[in-house]
């Protein structure tokens, strides 16, 4: 089996056509649960296993991310891919935003 890599999808898809998962939601959802478990563990998400990084800002706290399954970077939104149903960050699955997509074109000033 091929593995994928970063970009490796072809065709660019839009953002507004993928399910995706924020962090934010996340914790709101499962903050009792994320209590108890251990910040280096992995979750399934979406059938997929995703690991949670914990970084320490300056303020003091803990924030959490997930990682991305694909380059293993800390995201704080994962999408699903519609067609290839891969779950990465924005860049892996090679996506991006409808207004980028038709930044100074004439319908948006319409």
């Amino acid at each position: 089996m091929k593995q994928l890599n970063t970009n490796d999808l072809g065709e660019k898809y839009l953002v507004e056509q993928c399910r995706k998962i924020k962090i934010s939601e996340f914790l709101l959802d499962f903050k009792k649960e994320l209590k108890s478990m251990v910040f280096g563990s992995e979750i399934d998400l979406m059938g997929v296993k995703i690991g949670l990084i914990t970084t320490k800002p300056n303020y003091g706290g803990e924030r959490i991310w997930f990682e991305c399954p694909m380059c293993g970077g800390r995201k704080g939104v994962l999408f699903k891919h519609p067609i290839s149903n891969c779950v990465g960050c924005r860049r892996c699955l090679n996506l991006e935003y409808r207004k980028r997509r038709y930044k100074g074109m004439i319908e948006e000033k319409i």
